[in-house]
């Protein structure tokens, strides 16, 4: 377990005091602070966590990293280049330690932690959607024979990854890690810090495409996964997708493809999907194959087990606990069907949208009984692809719902494009707010009906589901 000596050794880069102190946890938030924590003030938009170190030892923390000076009765140890070191060895708590930025200063202590578990094999994964559902099904599949490390929640860019790392231990033999992007450059920099010698691209769409621009920009951000890889690594690529295929022309590490073409070194076909019952494929690798089912909802769930598969390979597992992994059902996927009113199915989608994530969960809506109504919002940061992502949603939307409600403002193109191309006006709500369509939704629901619910993530479309969630 981490100590406060190691801490101060990983920001110095040498050993200065002795300090058996072990560290729980390390947090960004005061409120989550308890005994033997380390808090990290960071300055944001909007707060600057500096104000709330006090709370954070009221509540236990053993020591804070700041970069700015602290009103507080603590013992303070100025660790920025250029200062003089205090010449005590020991250390009375609670302590704060000053760098010259906090959030530097947290990647260089998780990359030095990191450092220090040799034999430990790192899983990274990154592409536009399907992160999170690939996540838990490798660390399913990856139980079955290891003890592992994955992150949580939505722990996948600069400052949950550090975090993430900091939990590491001597016992966890393999760390199943999301890497997401905003930027160019922000992959390398969370593989240097990973260090993976696995790395899973799911595909290129045109997330984040306000930022970067275009589609082409997307790729070259997320290639720089399989581009950190050692040669003795595996990058696990998308033959589906020709953006992600071409990324086998930038790793020096061994390239494992999948997918649902016959070109592919894993791949699948016989696909045939049992609605809220899962699916069930015919898996091939080499001169093998197999038949197989699993708990997960839609045909889009396939990709997804056939990187948890690869990954299982390429980590040296068998057959028979790749594929109990795969029927692992305390896999969190993102994707979950919960009981409504009136005896109606809710699809709780709403983690978060892209274009093709959209389509994905409009085609397992389409694939369930009863009446179908599509609860869709916006998908932000789409860039110039905004308006044909919108629209090309709304027409998959016309041939599957029996009613379609929107929300936000971009979601009314949705609906527009849908009624423009033939869907009944009063089979279409378009809405402003979540609380427009929780009133509209209470009067329509019949029994048996299937909702699915998604949009992205600054909509919280989560707050529809949990008013008409039941159980």
């Amino acid at each position: 377990m981490l100590t406060l000596a190691d801490v101060i050794e990983g920001l110095l880069g040498r050993r200065q005091v002795e300090s058996a102190q072990p560290i729980r946890r390390v947090v960004i938030d005061s409120r989550e602070a308890g005994p033997g924590d380390l808090f990290v003030a960071f300055v944001g938009e909007n707060t600057d966590g500096h104000q709330y170190v006090a709370e954070a030892f009221k509540r236990g923390a053993v020591a804070a990293l700041v970069e700015r000076d602290v009103p507080i009765e603590a013992l303070k140890y100025d660790l920025r280049s250029g200062s003089t070191l205090p010449s005590f060895r020991s250390l009375s708590l609670p302590v704060v330690l000053r760098v010259d930025q906090t959030l530097y200063a947290l990647q260089q202590l998780a990359k030095w932690w990191r450092s220090r578990f040799k034999d430990l094999r790192v899983i990274g994964i990154t592409g536009s959607v399907g992160k999170s559902s690939t996540k838990e099904l490798i660390a399913a599949v990856l139980q079955q024979q290891f003890t592992l490390l994955k992150s949580e929640g939505n722990f996948n860019n600069e400052i949950g990854l550090p975090l993430t790392l900091l939990q590491l231990e001597t016992k966890y033999q393999r760390a199943v890690l999301e890497m997401g992007m905003y930027a160019k450059g922000e992959i390398t920099r969370l593989c240097e810090l990973a260090q993976p010698v696995v790395g899973v691209v799911t595909l290129v769409g045109p997330v984040h495409l306000e930022r970067l621009g275009t589609i082409e920009a997307i790729a070259e951000a997320k290639a720089e996964l399989p581009q950190a890889l050692p040669a003795n690594g595996v990058a696990i690529l998308n033959y589906d997708d020709e953006r992600v295929r071409a990324m086998a022309a930038v790793t020096r590490a061994r390239v494992l493809t999948y997918g649902l073409d016959p070109a592919a070194d894993l791949w699948a076909d016989d696909i045939v999907s049992e609605g809220l019952e899962g699916i069930h494929f015919t898996l091939h690798y080499r001169t093998e194959a197999f038949h197989v089912q699993v708990p997960l909802l839609g045909r889009h769930s396939v990709h997804t087990s056939l990187r948890a598969t690869a990954v299982g390979l390429a980590e040296g597992m068998g057959w028979d606990a790749i594929l109990e992994g795969l029927q692992d059902r305390r896999a969190a996927l993102r994707l979950v069907a919960v009981p409504g009113p009136n005896g109606s199915t809710i699809l709780d989608d709403t983690y978060n949208a892209s274009p093709a994530s959209m389509i994905a969960a409009l085609n397992l809506l389409s694939e369930l009984p009863g009446r179908k109504i599509a609860v869709l919002g916006d998908m932000l940061e789409l860039g110039d692809y905004e308006d044909e992502g919108h629209r090309l949603v709304g027409l998959r939307a016309l041939d599957v719902a029996d009613v379609l409600v929107t929300v936000g403002t971009l979601g009314r193109m949705m609906a527009i494009e849908a009624i423009q191309n033939g869907m009944p006006r009063d089979r279409v709500q378009m809405c402003e707010t979540n609380e427009e369509a929780i009133a509209y939704l209470d009067r329509v629901i019949q029994p048996d009906d299937t909702l699915l619910v998604k949009g992205s993530r600054g909509l919280h479309m989560e707050d529809i589901v949990s008013v008409f969630a039941r159980g």
